[in-house]
């Protein structure tokens, strides 16, 4: 490749994706930074990378929206080297016992992982293959493996997740392209605010995981080592599962 390949990270604001970004960044990938609406964190992450000399830009849409999608890849694409990692780590919540749940709050969680991934992978693939090289990387859930209860919509968007995971990385395998999901447990994040605190004695290594912890898995999986990994899920849970 003439030119190393830029890595977009979506929902990369905060918690996990903020922590994605900047550890990418200091492998020397340069970072395009989606977020859907906190500009001001986005900055403050653009900041910490440049401040320790990694090339970023803020690419502000919402991934659920494809024509929204669209319009910012065709100029992400059109100013820069091409997408050869991507990291699908947007998400949201919207938590409620499922005979109570309204049709918004599946559709947003729903919408925002299984649409944003398709409108984003969809796009970015071809471009991988013709560098006949890439990594994407799906940022799925413990709740997509085992359940949880009122987060039926977010199980199911992130155990969606992990089967697209799964097929895709069948049909790119060839095309030394991976695909791989992550599935966190309990990480410190602005998502578990609401976790009691008792919920840590139901984790074996007694503690909530780090972004940093998840960032530093997502950092291997798109490394030269992590060549011959593909198709795979893994739990990130400090023994939860």
């Amino acid at each position: 490749m003439a030119h190393k390949p830029r890595a977009l990270v979506t929902g990369a604001s905060k918690g996990i994706g903020a922590a994605i970004a900047t550890s990418l960044a200091a492998d020397g990938f340069e970072i395009v930074l989606n977020f859907r609406s906190s500009q001001d964190a986005a900055l403050r992450v653009k900041e910490q990378i440049e401040v320790a000399g990694g090339s970023v830009v803020l690419a502000q849409f919402d991934v659920a929206d494809a024509d929204a999608c669209a319009a910012a890849l065709k100029t992400i694409m059109a100013n820069g080297p091409p997408i050869g990692v991507l990291v699908n780590n947007a998400g949201v919540v919207a938590d409620a016992s499922f005979p109570i749940m309204n049709r918004k709050a599946w559709e947003t969680v729903t919408r925002t992982t299984l649409d944003g991934f398709f409108n984003l992978t969809n796009a970015l693939v071809t471009p991988m293959i013709r560098m006949k090289w890439g990594r994407i990387i799906n940022i799925s859930s413990i709740s997509g493996l085992v359940g949880n209860r009122g987060q039926v919509n977010y199980s199911a968007a992130k155990a969606g997740l992990i089967g697209a995971t799964r097929s895709l990385s069948l049909e790119l395998a060839k095309r030394k392209i991976t695909v791989n999901a992550i599935a966190p447990g309990f990480i410190e994040t602005d998502m578990i605010t609401s976790v009691p605190a008792e919920a840590i004695r139901s984790i074996p290594m007694r503690r909530f995981g780090q972004p940093s912890e998840v960032a530093d898995l997502v950092s291997f999986l798109v490394s030269e080592r992590a060549t011959y990994i593909t198709g795979q899920v893994i739990g990130i849970n400090g023994g939860l599962a």
